[in-house]
């Protein structure tokens, strides 16, 4: 599967995840020069930026070990832009990632939200 198919078919599976697990998405594919946010959502009062991964197969390992540190200042950075566009929403910050392994085939083999992983 082509690797921008594949995270777009991530990104649907894992807003679809969220909102079943209570998260209110607002944005999907925020984008700024420094880079850019997968979703954007409200969850139990905070604001979450979520990157997702989508791996298929485990050949390169899990797909959330793919979330750097460079791609965490990433995300930092335009989430805290965002945040100053838009006031008025909530203040608590976090950055959520959703990791979804799929089949060689193009199956569902696991998804789960890492909540908080910058501590």
């Amino acid at each position: 599967m082509e690797r921008k198919r594949l995270g777009k078919l991530g990104e649907l599976v894992a807003l679809q995840y969220l909102q079943k697990h209570g998260y209110q998405v607002l944005e999907r594919n925020f984008k700024i020069k420094s880079g850019e946010i997968d979703l954007i959502a409200v969850e139990a009062g905070d604001l979450v930026f979520v990157e997702v991964k989508t791996r298929l197969g485990l050949n390169f390992g899990l797909p959330e070990e793919a979330v750097t540190t460079r791609k965490i200042s990433h995300i930092k950075k335009a989430a805290f832009y965002y945040r100053n566009l838009h006031p008025n929403l909530p203040a608590s910050l976090r950055i959520d990632v959703v990791s979804i392994s799929l089949s060689e085939n193009g199956l569902l083999e696991s998804i789960k939200i890492l909540k908080n992983i910058t501590g």
